[in-house]
């Protein structure tokens, strides 16, 4: 495969337009675009995790979900190209039944928090989030498949499941929501 991107600065984005895959150009603040940047932010904050001490299996399969969003977002940046198969989302529900698997049941609401890797999950988990929702936004707009929203939900389920996996790994527990701290802590 030769050189894709020979030029980083084109200066074609000046005008506030950005080139989709099938050669059409679109506002910068195009739905579709909105939808492909979440995607992009949201593997970004993989790539920040993926830079922790993290057990192997969870290297390798946060690895491989960073290869599905961007075949995502190849499917956000071309119009009617569809990548993301049904495999995809089976392969995230066979990762949740794994670190599922070892986790005590919740009986409270966790704050965001605990080691740092959990944390990390917990910003991606959002991310992934707004991606979903970006992607719904478009899908109204336009026609889409639901592979990629279902892709994207089972997603953040997986990341609030690998951030309890990893405060578990790290010798810590989930940061249980306290309904009366709020009520009971002193007044300044």
């Amino acid at each position: 495969m030769g050189h894709r991107l020979s030029v980083i600065s084109t200066r074609t984005g000046d005008d506030g337009t950005t080139g989709l895959g099938d050669g059409r150009r679109v506002a910068k603040d195009d739905l579709r675009i909105a939808a492909l940047g979440d995607v992009d932010e949201l593997n970004s904050h993989l790539g920040v995790l993926l830079a922790e001490n993290l057990p192997d299996p969870v290297d390798t399969d946060l690895l491989a979900i960073q290869h599905d969003l961007f075949d995502l977002g190849g499917e956000l940046a071309i119009p009617g190209h569809v990548m993301l198969q049904e495999t995809h989302v089976q392969r995230l529900d066979r990762m949740l039944a794994h670190y599922n698997a070892t986790l005590p049941p919740l009986r409270e609401f966790i704050l965001p928090g605990g080691s740092r890797p959990a944390a990390l999950a917990h910003v991606a988990r959002t991310v992934a989030r707004r991606a979903e929702r970006s992607v719904v936004a478009l899908a109204r707009q336009e026609t889409f498949g639901v592979l990629p929203q279902q892709y994207l939900n089972r997603l953040s389920d997986l990341l609030f499941v690998l951030a309890r996996s990893l405060n578990a790994v790290a010798g810590g527990q989930d940061v249980l929501w306290d309904r009366s701290w709020s009520r009971n802590r002193p007044q300044s």
